[in-house]
C-alpha cells in the first residue's frame, strides 16, 4: 500500500475503535446487565464484521478473508479468557457489578501490549524463520494444556490469587474485601490495595499468558501488521460485554475448549508446513468456522450429565 492509503486505512480503524470505545464508556456501561450486554456484544462483532466489509472495498475480497479468518480465530480462542476470568473473579470474591472496570482497563492496557508484542512478532519472523517452529511449538503446547490442563488452570488461578496478593502485601497492605470501584485505598492512614487490584494485574498477567498463544496462532494466517492488529482489537473490544453474556454460561460450552485445541493444532500445523504445503487462507478460515459450529452445536446437544438433569 502507498502511504496515504496506508494512513486511510490506519486513521479509519483507529477513528472507528474510538468512537465506538468512547458511544460504550458513556452508554454501554451498565454492570452486569444482560441485556445490555447482549446489545454490546453484537455492536462489537457487527463492527468487526463491517469492518472487513469496508476492508473488501478498498483492498479486495482476498484481504478481507484473510480478516475474517484471523478475526475468528482471535474472536474464537478470546472466549477462553472468559474461562479464567471466571474463576479468578471468583476466587477474590468480587462482586459482578464491580467487575466491569477491572475487566475495562484490562482491555485498555492489552491494546499497548499486543500491539507491542505483535510489532515483536512479525520482527521475528521476518528475519529469523526458524522462529516459526517455536511459536508452533508454543501453540500445540496451548492445545495441550485446553485438552487436559482445566483442573491444573483452577488450582493455578488459586494459587495465582494468594500469591498475587503476597506479592502486592510486601508493598502495601491488601484488604480482605472489594471497597466499591477503588483499586487503592487509605486506610487507617496509610495506603492499602484491594481485591479489585490484584484482579486487575491477574487480568493483565492472563493476557499476556494467552497473547503467546493467540498472537503466533494468527501469524500463522497472516503478517500484515494492519490485519493482525484490527483483528485482535476487533476480537477484545467485545470481550468486556461477551464476558457478562457467557460468564454464567460458559461451562456449557463444554467441548469449546477441545474445539479451541484442534484449531490451535490446525493453526501449528500449517505454520509448520509452511513452504511445503499451501493451505490457503479460504481453507482456513472454512476449518476455523467448521470447528467452532461443530463444537457449539455438541455442547448444546451433548450437556454434561449434571446439566441434563
Amino acid at each position: 500500500m502507498m502511504l496515504e492509503p496506508l494512513f486511510q486505512q490506519w486513521a479509519a480503524f483507529f477513528g472507528l475503535v474510538i468512537l465506538l470505545f468512547t458511544i460504550d464508556l458513556l452508554f454501554g456501561n451498565r454492570g452486569t446487565d444482560l441485556r445490555a450486554a447482549m446489545l454490546w456484544s453484537a455492536i462489537w462483532v457487527g463492527a468487526g464484521l463491517a469492518f472487513g466489509l469496508w476492508i473488501w472495498m478498498f483492498q479486495g475480497g482476498e484481504v478481507a478473508t484473510v480478516y475474517y479468518a484471523a478475526y475468528l480465530l482471535e474472536k474464537s480462542l478470546s472466549v477462553d479468557n472468559i474461562f479464567v476470568f471466571v474463576l479468578i473473579f471468583s476466587q477474590l470474591q468480587i462482586p459482578a457489578h464491580q467487575q466491569h472496570r477491572v475487566l475495562l482497563l484490562g482491555i485498555v492496557g492489552a491494546l499497548v501490549m499486543r500491539a507491542v508484542l505483535i510489532w515483536f512478532g512479525i520482527y521475528l519472523l521476518e528475519r529469523f524463520h526458524w522462529v516459526i517452529y517455536p511459536f508452533a511449538g508454543l501453540l500445540l503446547v496451548a492445545a495441550v494444556r485446553l485438552l487436559f490442563g482445566e483442573s491444573a488452570e483452577r488450582r493455578l488461578v488459586k494459587e495465582s490469587c494468594a500469591a498475587c496478593s503476597t506479592w502486592i502485601a510486601r508493598l502495601i497492605p491488601v484488604t480482605p474485601a472489594a471497597h466499591g470501584q477503588q483499586f487503592v485505598l487509605r486506610e487507617h492512614g496509610k495506603l492499602a490495595a484491594t481485591p479489585m487490584l490484584v484482579a486487575l494485574i491477574l487480568v493483565e498477567t492472563t493476557d499476556l499468558i494467552f497473547a503467546t498463544d493467540s498472537i503466533p496462532a494468527v501469524l500463522a494466517i497472516t503478517r500484515d501488521p494492519y490485519i493482525v492488529y484490527t483483528s485482535n482489537i476487533f476480537a477484545l473490544l467485545g470481550l468486556r460485554a461477551l464476558y457478562f453474556v457467557l460468564a454464567d454460561v460458559v461451562q456449557r460450552f463444554h467441548y469449546l475448549r477441545p474445539g479451541l485445541a484442534a484449531i490451535l493444532c490446525f493453526v501449528a500445523c500449517k505454520m509448520l508446513l509452511t513452504g511445503i504445503v499451501d493451505i490457503s487462507v479460504a481453507v482456513s478460515l472454512t476449518v476455523i468456522v467448521g470447528i467452532v459450529l461443530v463444537a457449539v452445536a455438541a455442547s448444546w446437544r451433548f450437556p454434561k450429565q449434571e446439566q441434563a438433569r
